[in-house]
């Protein structure tokens, strides 16, 4: 695994990096606008789910949220990989990153249950949701946030 981190950090991705502040800088904020995306998307999702804004039909802002919030989510893990490179060895072995990845992990896990076992396009305007969808919304949220809370310890530890 140690000679996968090396081969990383020295790609010519990660020297392209190391060897301009700028192109850094512009992946860095990418990666953040996308975190920005996939969390300005979860967190009214997650809070129409558990019964918030009622007066918002879910049917209406549902499927552009859960849409946005997939593709800020590729986003930021494709921007992610990138800025990885530069110090994989380190990232690596860092416990804020470790559990970064964790809930990076039980998000996208929540977010896949969510679509096929507790379906939210089933829940009406009306909250008669599953007896699910709360839950795993309010545990949606959670995640989220602690992600990105684990994201900024990255640099602290």
């Amino acid at each position: 695994m140690l000679n996968l981190f090396d081969w990383l950090s020295g790609s010519t991705l990660a020297q392209a990096l190391i060897a301009s502040p700028t192109l850094y800088m512009f992946v860095n904020a990418a990666h953040i606008i996308s975190i920005g995306i996939l969390i300005g998307a979860i967190i009214p999702l997650d809070l129409r789910l558990l019964g918030f804004f009622r007066h918002v039909p879910l049917d209406v802002i549902g499927p552009f949220l859960s849409r946005a919030a997939m593709i800020g989510s590729l986003l930021a893990i494709a921007f992610g990989v990138v800025l990885f490179t530069v110090r994989a060895k380190e990232y690596a072995g860092n416990p804020a990153f470790i559990t970064k990845m964790v809930l990076l992990g039980l998000g996208i896990t929540n977010a896949l249950l969510f679509r096929t076992i507790a379906p939210w396009r089933h829940t009406s305007t009306d909250d008669s949701a599953s007896p699910l969808v709360r839950p795993m919304a309010g545990l949606s949220l959670v995640i989220w946030i602690a992600a990105v809370i684990a994201g900024r310890w990255i640099g602290f530890v």
